[in-house]
């Protein structure tokens, strides 16, 4: 929705920064933007979730990408190594 992508846009840089009471504050937002159009939104945490996995997903699959290297994996190609 268009409500979601302007409150998700650059999400995964600044939300993970967030202190409690802006987190709150968002949810705030959230709720309002719920109640005028009259539909369900998803939790902030839940989306911020979703698109971090995602972009460490794209990421790690990615050779190209300056991060990569950031994401090595195990002998056995299976899981990540703790860095």
């Amino acid at each position: 929705s268009t409500v979601e992508s302007i409150l998700t846009s650059c999400f995964t840089v600044w939300y993970g920064s967030a202190t409690t009471a802006e987190s709150k504050a968002l949810q705030r937002v959230v709720k309002t933007a719920q109640y005028i159009t009259a539909t369900a939104l998803p939790p902030i945490q839940d989306i911020y979730d979703k698109r971090h996995l995602r972009r460490a997903v794209n990421i790690s699959s990615d050779p190209t990408h300056p991060c990569y290297p950031l994401f090595p994996q195990l002998p056995s190609g299976k899981r990540y190594q703790n860095t």
